[in-house]
């Protein structure tokens, strides 16, 4: 695929995703691998440990459980590189915390942070991912860590 390619695939899957939960759930299996990998982070893609995603059904649940704790999530596209079979993607997320995600209880409060994800794409498909995401200020904005006094 072209870099072109690459880039579209990506905005596509962003777009898709920003439509709600039925169309991002959709947009998975339209755009992405039986046997993707993915390095997200543990019970779902905002903790700062690494874990890692073996096939689109446990993509797909990590997916599913974000966007229940934030049913109004959105994805910015901020910057897009792309090189090789790889698109490195910078986007702001926002969304209201609606449901128990982590361990923690809805806040009704909304967050902002940024993240980066890099994706391999092989034959039009996301084989692998990886994401950070801005976890300190998420936790901030949630209440759950204090913010530092200046």
């Amino acid at each position: 695929m072209s870099t072109k390619d690459l880039k579209a695939l990506e905005r596509r899957f962003i777009e898709e995703w920003n439509k709600g939960k039925v169309a991002a759930m959709a947009v998975i299996d339209k755009t992405c691998a039986d046997n993707i990998v993915w390095h997200g982070a543990a019970e779902g893609i905002l903790l700062p440990h690494q874990k890692r995603y073996d096939g689109i059904k446990d993509f797909k649940k990590s997916m599913s459980e974000f966007y229940d704790a934030f049913p109004d999530n959105h994805f910015a596209i901020d910057d897009m590189i792309a090189e090789g079979d790889k698109v490195v993607t910078r986007y702001t997320i926002t969304g209201t915390h609606k449901d128990e995600y982590m361990g923690i209880p809805p806040t009704n409060k909304k967050i902002t942070l940024w993240a980066i994800e890099i994706d391999r794409i092989v034959g039009g498909k996301f084989v692998e991912g990886w994401i950070r995401l801005d976890t300190l200020s998420m936790m901030q904005q949630l209440g759950v860590v204090p913010t530092p006094k200046k």
